[in-house]
């Protein structure tokens, strides 16, 4: 019999809906809570998967009693469901970008270090199988360079929206398309190559018009400095309602690998082999949440490819810059 493990939501948008499904294909598995400001969310996640509606996180937490909650909330809306998890002991996975400041993401890393809490961060990427064979052949090969990044076009939030389309072209909100976006590129970059020690980085503004309550980057140029001794150049646009995608390419003395589409697919070119194709797996939510929940059950977090803590170090990236950006200075990391 499978052992019963309690799972509750903060937060009932779209994040909540692309875990759940998952969540319920496991055995054992119970979709117990679900919170949100807006209770109809919350109400309509509840009756779809189960569970009962609430708008305080803490209440829920009191009621429920979950063995892990996923905390899925727009950059600027963390804080108060961490600590309410950290307070009741409950370990919990929350999904990128882990906040919006740097300040508060600390205290809350700190806190769930001194409660010894078993944490996850939504980088799925970490998961794939393709990113960890290059893992595997950087370890030998360090990357000289690496590039990549996020191209398309915003949303436009229609009247009285509530939804992604209210917070994402805000940049008090959600940092911006860098922060919000391509902090998975980011964090790719830090799983495979190391941490950075500068950042230096150029804005472009005035492309999109016409979008209400819009006032973020339309692009963001980035250039890093690894600990390695590599560089990387990392891109946001969303002012490009043409074409788009998502790309990675890493170039090492022996080893290259191109990424390419959301999920990842890779070709691995090796000096004087075969080049190798490595599909992006199509259910990397699912993958992350049994990780997840193995977790919980056995209370051994090495399933896990990026916790509470480590997620910081990527936030601490996007954040300088976004601050390099703004100020027109190079940042220091570290």
């Amino acid at each position: 019999m499978a052992q019963k493990t309690k799972i509750a939501f903060i937060g009932s948008g779209g994040m909540a809906h692309a875990h759940a499904p998952g969540l319920k294909k496991i055995p054992g598995v119970e979709l117990v809570g679900f919170c949100d400001v807006s209770r109809d969310k919350a109400a309509a996640a509840a009756a779809q998967y189960g569970g009962a509606a609430f708008r305080d996180p803490a209440k829920m937490l009191d009621a429920v009693e979950p063995d892990g909650v996923y905390v899925c909330l727009p950059p600027s809306a963390h804080g108060a469901a961490e600590m309410a998890c950290i307070a009741c002991k409950v370990p919990f996975f929350v999904e990128k970008p882990i906040n919006r400041t740097v300040k508060q993401a600390e205290e809350i890393a700190a806190a769930v270090k001194r409660a010894k809490l078993t944490t996850s961060a939504g980088y799925m990427n970490r998961y794939r199988k393709g990113v960890n064979e290059v893992k595997r052949l950087l370890a030998k090969d360090p990357a000289a360079y690496v590039q990549g990044g996020w191209i398309g076009g915003a949303p436009r939030p229609a009247p009285g929206d509530k939804g992604i389309g209210s917070w994402w072209i805000r940049k008090a909100k959600s940092g911006g398309q860098f922060i919000e976006q391509v902090t998975h590129t980011v964090d790719l970059v830090r799983y495979l190559c190391g941490e950075a020690t500068r950042v230096s980085a150029f804005a472009a503004h005035a492309f999109n018009k016409d979008i209400p309550g819009y006032d973020i980057d339309d692009a963001l140029a980035v250039a890093l400095e690894l600990k390695s001794g590599g560089v990387a150049c990392l891109y946001s646009c969303c002012a490009s309602g043409a074409t788009g995608g998502v790309s990675l390419q890493v170039y090492a003395p022996k080893t290259g690998a191109i990424f390419s589409g959301w999920g990842h697919d890779v070709t691995i070119y090796r000096a004087g082999k075969p080049e190798q194709q490595i599909a992006g797996e199509g259910d990397i939510f699912a993958i992350e949440d049994k990780a997840f929940v193995k977790a919980i059950r056995t209370g051994d977090a090495s399933s896990i490819r990026c916790s509470y803590g480590d997620a910081v170090e990527t936030l601490r990236i996007t954040v300088a810059a976004d601050e390099s950006a703004r100020t027109g200075k190079p940042m220091k990391l570290g």
